[in-house]
């Protein structure tokens, strides 16, 4: 059997695509039959420019082999992201070109990988697994000026048909997708496997991650930690959020993005002195950090898109036992009022609200032990390599 997997992002890159993609071809690694070879076609470490990690252009992992293609200097923009993709897609045409597949998988937030990889195992005939991440249709508004949204939504929705017609299942990671889909299209095989826990957090859990609750009289630490672009809408929240709460609260955000500098000019604007900003660090630095603080925070814009999603984010804030600030709504509102404890959600980009939400809170780290049992990554991605092997096989 041989097996295609297509992803963007992957090991060592920080990004959600990455950590899920890499699970899972462990998983597959281990649980497929003798002589299963695993080809993951992937790009050098790109998603943050001011995050430096190197990694090896071909690296074999038993049955699996990474090939890592280099990719043109990447900016922010559109225009430069499309120049970057563009040139993966060219390698990946050309590295499958004479070649058999059994089964392409392809992991997508911003649909052009699964495009790529409908495309790919339509020339291959093979089927084709999509993992959807994201409905990248409904975030056109946020990524063009509103005269060219509509073209490009006429434009992209003709890609997304072409794509989920071409695919012999897909899995939708979170469950606020689906009405969208059943309602385009009915006819396609759906599945369910979530965001995960990795484990890395788990044993960070089992090592009785508590760290002191904040002295009286003490800042309480609120750490965000991931993207700053224009999806979270940090610039819009934290200056109010932070001046809200001087004196009560102190804000460390980790990370980088597309929206970093305009966070920085607005909390510079407000006058705001109780944030500090650092560029993104390793995992195991993250962890540290996640110990260190006394609230773990996330936010997304005020966008009916947004209220599908549902943020790999909150697996990995919620494993830690710390308190959860959240401005989210829709789905992911109510995922984390049902399944995680000791977490206040508030309304995006509604301070007032954040700071009741933020005073709700038990500054206490609290163990979640039945979230970890469910949800952590390794069982998620073993249940997917499962059905993915069946597909490959013809059992499916």
């Amino acid at each position: 059997m041989k097996l295609l997997l297509l992803t963007y992002f992957f090991e060592p890159d920080l990004s959600a695509g990455s950590f899920r993609a890499t699970s899972l071809a462990n998983a597959l690694r281990e649980r497929a039959p003798a002589g299963t070879t695993i080809d993951v076609v992937t790009t050098s470490p790109n998603r943050y420019g001011s995050f430096a990690a190197s990694a090896p252009a071909l690296e074999s992992r038993g049955n699996v082999t990474i090939h890592r293609i280099a990719l043109p200097t990447r900016g922010g923009g559109f225009a430069s992201q499309s120049r970057a993709f563009f040139a993966y897609a060219r390698a990946v045409r050309q590295f499958t070109r004479d070649k058999r597949y059994d089964l392409v998988y392809a992991t997508s937030s911003r649909l052009m990988t699964a495009a790529l990889g409908a495309n790919v195992a339509k020339k291959l005939g093979a089927p084709l697994y999509l993992d959807i991440r994201d409905i990248f249709v409904d975030t056109i508004g946020d990524l063009f000026p509103a005269g060219a949204a509509g073209l490009a939504r006429m434009v992209f929705s003709q890609v997304e048909r072409y794509t989920m017609r071409g695919a012999a299942r897909i899995n939708l990671v979170s469950r606020g997708f689906e009405e969208y889909f059943r309602a385009r299209y009915p006819d396609r095989s759906y599945s369910w496997h979530t965001n995960g826990i990795d484990d890395e957090f788990l044993d960070f859990a089992a090592s009785g991650a508590a760290g002191e609750a904040p002295r009286a009289g003490v800042p309480a630490l609120v750490v965000y930690a991931g993207n700053i672009g224009q999806g979270q809408e940090l610039h819009s929240i934290l200056p109010g959020l932070a001046k809200s709460l001087r004196g009560r609260a102190r804000f460390l955000v980790l990370g980088d993005g597309g929206r970093r500098e305009a966070l920085s000019q607005a909390l510079a604007a407000a006058g705001i002195d109780n944030v500090e900003m650092r560029p993104p660090v390793p995992r195991a630095q993250i962890l540290e950090l996640y110990r260190s603080a006394d609230v773990l925070f996330v936010h997304l814009g005020p966008h009916a898109a947004f209220e599908k999603v549902l943020p790999s984010k909150l697996f990995e804030y919620a494993a830690t036992g710390k308190p959860l600030l959240a401005g989210i709504a829709g789905y992911s509102a109510r995922f984390v009022a049902t399944e995680i404890t000791n977490a206040a959600v508030f309304p995006p980009s509604d301070v007032a609200a954040g700071v009741r939400a933020f005073e709700s809170l038990t500054l206490a780290t609290q163990p979640r032990s039945g979230f970890l049992r469910q949800y952590a990554r390794a069982g998620i991605s073993r249940a997917m390599a499962d059905e993915i092997l069946a597909l490959a096989g013809g059992r499916v």
